[in-house]
């Protein structure tokens, strides 16, 4: 499911290779506590304080984290730049889900 979310244009190949690093790096119940964990934070509040150069890069299709999220990010923090990436993938890539650390 994570996968499928992270990087929907994986491969198998790839899906194979994340879903094998997601459970290396993390039990279960680690892995749902910190899935909790990260629902409850909301550093909003916090934005503002922010002093150094902040890029904030969104991608536009992203299943796990709505676009507009990384839009009030970026305009919580002073300076900040947003840079819509035409893209599916949560995490960083180029393309289809290609990642460079992927096999």
């Amino acid at each position: 499911m994570f996968t499928s979310q992270f990087v929907p244009g994986a491969t198998k190949e790839q899906a194979d290779w994340f879903n094998e690093a997601q459970r290396i790096s993390s039990s279960p119940a680690d892995a749902a506590r910190n899935l909790i964990a990260n629902g409850d934070v909301d550093v909003t509040s916090l934005l503002p304080q922010v002093e150094a150069p902040t890029l904030v890069m969104h991608a536009r299709h992203d299943a796990r984290m709505p676009f507009e999220s990384g839009r009030r990010m970026a305009a919580g923090i002073p300076g900040a730049r947003f840079v819509p990436l035409d893209s599916e993938n949560h995490v960083i890539a180029g393309g289809r889900a290609r990642i460079r650390s992927f096999p």
